[in-house]
């Protein structure tokens, strides 16, 4: 089994090569990691990818989520890994893409968020920290 946080994926049919997708693609994480970094004090990096609009009470768009360093001079994008990837399988490792606020907010907030500030335009970016309690916290330093 990979060790914690390490995305692996086997590639390619009969050729039975693990691949360590940290080192393949570095500008990804999945939510795990995602977890990780951010109580290591990265931060979270909303992108609307299309304009927001409302139907039915339901704001609607595309968003996707970033983990960024304090100096921006790294940043991850979140995806979604099928819980059993094959090498046969058709599966692939994708953006996570939320469709609706509500959705976004919900994630942010199980991830430990306490208010979410999401752009409504395409193009638009928005930095989220977690509070210093739960960071800290999940570091094991809280007092």
């Amino acid at each position: 089994m990979p060790e914690e946080g390490a995305l692996v994926r086997r590639m390619g049919g009969t050729t039975g090569v693990v691949t360590d997708l940290e080192k393949e693609a570095p500008n990804v994480v999945t939510e795990a990691r995602f977890r990780q970094l951010l109580a290591k004090g990265y931060q979270a990096e909303i992108v609307c990818r299309e304009d927001a609009y409302t139907k039915a009470s339901v704001w609607y768009g595309e968003w996707i989520i970033r983990v960024v360093d304090q100096e921006r001079s790294v940043e991850k994008l979140l995806v979604n890994i099928p819980r059993r990837l094959k090498a046969d399988s058709d599966k692939v490792i994708t953006l996570k893409v939320f469709k609706t606020i509500n959705g976004l907010s919900t994630f942010m907030h199980r991830t430990g968020f306490t208010h979410v500030h999401v752009p409504f335009h395409k193009g638009g970016r928005s930095i989220q920290a977690l509070p210093n309690e739960v960071s800290q916290a999940d570091n094991g330093s809280a007092s």
